[in-house]
């Protein structure tokens, strides 16, 4: 009897533990997790259909008379350049003296364009330029400045109106030396970009595609922060076509000097116009 009654109660136990057992074994069930995008998802989504929308237009654009007018001659160029001069006398030279009544929304425009502009100029000229160049194979650095230059220089030249053409808004007299000064160094900036945008930009990209496709048919320009042109040294239509890309380049580079030179110049004038202290 006694026995029995062991074997019984050391049965149940073991039962009870089995039971236990299976219920931990039970794996959980999974809740299933959806698929949603943020809103950072969603607007880059919408950014790149509009900018795809964008850019099909601008490839109809480009296949049209019209663009290879704008783009084939120079009578559009010799146009934009006449209008700005005109443009440019009206301001310099007005009817009447008397500066226009301020704007804090003018004075946000004039300052939002310059401070742009020259960020612009120190980003392109010292950040960008030199990193990109000796981080990558010549080629693929000459192919991503066919695509920057022509839009630095567009907008370097917008801007530079924009300051130009507020500044005279509200300097109207040029009798005072250093609004005078100011306003010749601003016009030399905007001309210079606008003559490097319309007139050297067209002939550097041209002989850009040039040169890489003379140097890809050699096997060459491939190096990374330097300029090796291996046997095409001794080519003299390669040396020709290079060595008008160097003085086209050189002068675009003296051009985009003499127009930080302007902007420095008008950021020193503000620097003694403009005070940080609490009114």
């Amino acid at each position: 009897m006694c026995v029995g009654k062991v074997a019984a109660e050391v049965k149940m136990p073991l039962a009870r533990t089995k039971s236990v057992a299976s219920v931990h074994t039970n794996p959980p069930r999974k809740e299933k997790i959806q698929y949603s995008e943020d809103i950072l998802a969603v607007s880059t989504h919408y950014t790149k259909e509009i900018l795809y929308g964008i850019d099909s237009f601008k490839n109809k654009f480009q296949n049209s008379v019209f663009y290879k007018i704008l783009t084939h001659t120079t009578q559009p160029a010799h146009l934009i350049t006449a209008l700005a001069v005109i443009s440019l006398a009206f301001l310099i030279l007005p009817a009447t003296h008397e500066d226009a009544p301020k704007s804090s929304l003018l004075t946000l425009v004039y300052l939002g364009s310059f401070s742009a502009h020259f960020g612009a100029q120190i980003w392109m000229t010292f950040i960008s330029g030199l990193a990109l160049y000796f981080s990558l194979p010549r080629h693929i650095f000459g192919s991503v400045q066919k695509v920057l230059f022509p839009k630095y220089f567009l907008l370097n030249a917008i801007l530079s109106l924009i300051t130009l053409v507020v500044f005279l808004r509200h300097n109207k007299d040029l009798r005072v030396p250093e609004i005078f000064v100011q306003t010749i160094g601003m016009s030399i900036c905007f001309f210079t970009e606008l003559i490097i945008r319309l007139y050297l930009t067209p002939p550097l990209l041209t002989l850009i595609t040039e040169k890489n496709q003379i140097e890809k048919s050699a096997g060459v320009g491939f190096e990374v922060g330097k300029v090796d042109p291996g046997k095409l040294k001794h080519c003299p239509h390669y040396l020709k076509i290079h060595k008008k890309f160097r003085k086209v380049h050189m002068s675009i580079a003296i051009g985009n000097i003499v127009t930080m030179a302007c902007t420095m110049l008008h950021l020193y004038y503000l620097s003694q116009k403009l005070s940080i202290t609490a009114m």
